[in-house]
């Protein structure tokens, strides 16, 4: 019976899904006419060649980009949250993100300060993704290392947010001694954009998202003990800090493409576990892995359609819009904190 109402659940939230990838396509600066619009996907040829080319190579590339970031952002918050047993924790917490937006910071602003190389570098079309994902890299191989040498799982927690911390005071250095104009740039690049990626862009986004995906396949069954405790795991033969290493390196790996391809993207990770399990009113990762997934993918389209501003040629940033979507989301889970389940 359980089984039936999910894939029912399954199915609604496919079909809205869909619904709101073609709501995306339809929306921009430039108007096209829906029954065209249908035409380019399915093959065919628009009235006007140009429709071809916002279609095929800006919004649907967006809208893609949206599902893969809202998708993999909502994973690595449910991973963070069952890992740590902690509601409020997110797929942040570690420090990746800092990680790769010093990486940038160092590209954009240390290019004001420094010139030359990195200068250039910071405006090829690779130059921000490269940058952040070595930043992102460097604190993912330091969170692997402190896990292997700390027993107690909330440690690495508190180290995280102290990677968070160092990169942050750094982040402030660097703004301090830079320019106006690239202060500006790495405030725009923090404000997050979907619309800028390539289709070889993409497939990269893609091979490392399904990198992180399959290990999703060996950690189902230790997420379920994790929810119980460490020494419940521990009783039923799991390996507690092989697991732990493989749900560090999965949140990892999701975080720091999406920050490098996207840029840092507020709440979701944070909101959608919570409202997947309202949704779906169960704590089996099974269930909730490829849910939160679904409905990430949703929710980033819903935002970034409400970002367009329909029928103006104005964007907003999707960060605020995620904010604005999240914090609000996250007062209500606080105040009705004695509801929240893990």
């Amino acid at each position: 019976m359980k089984q039936k109402s999910y894939t029912k659940q399954f199915s609604a939230l496919f079909f809205v899904l869909v619904l709101l990838v073609l709501i995306n396509i339809s929306f921009g600066s430039v108007s096209i006419p829906f029954h065209e619009i249908l035409d380019i996907l399915s093959g065919g040829n628009s009235s006007k060649s140009s429709w071809d080319l916002i279609i095929l190579h800006f919004r649907l590339p967006k809208a893609i980009t949206a599902i893969l970031v809202g998708s993999g952002l909502a994973i690595a918050g449910l991973l963070m949250q069952t890992l740590f047993r902690n509601p409020l924790a997110g797929p942040f917490v570690l420090g990746i993100s800092s990680g790769a937006s010093l990486g940038v910071a160092l590209l954009i602003l240390g290019s004001g300060i420094f010139g030359g190389v990195l200068a250039t570098i910071a405006f090829s079309s690779w130059g921000l993704a490269i940058a952040s994902s070595i930043g992102a890299a460097l604190v993912l191989l330091a969170v692997l290392v402190t896990a292997t040498k700390v027993r107690n799982t909330m440690s690495i927690l508190i180290i995280g947010l102290m990677f968070g911390t160092v990169t942050s005071a750094i982040i402030s250095v660097l703004t301090f001694f830079s320019d106006a104009e690239k202060i500006q740039q790495f405030i725009f690049w923090g404000f997050g954009n979907l619309g800028n990626l390539s289709w070889t862009e993409i497939l990269v986004f893609f091979i490392i998202y399904l990198i992180a995906l399959l290990n999703l396949l060996f950690i189902i069954k230790p997420l379920n003990t994790f929810l119980l405790g460490e020494n419940y795991s521990k009783s039923l033969g799991i390996n507690i800090k092989r697991s732990r290493n493989i749900i560090l390196l999965i949140t990892s790996l999701l975080t720091g493409v999406i920050t490098a391809f996207a840029g840092p993207i507020a709440f979701i990770g944070l909101a959608v576990p919570h409202i997947t399990k309202l949704v779906f009113k169960t704590s089996d990762h099974k269930i909730l892995l490829p849910a939160v997934a679904v409905l990430g993918g949703i929710t980033l389209l819903f935002c970034d359609v409400i970002a367009q501003l329909p029928t103006s040629e104005f964007t907003l940033p999707i960060n605020a819009v995620t904010s604005l979507f999240g914090a609000p989301v996250v007062i209500w889970l606080l105040v009705r904190k004695k509801k929240i389940y893990l």
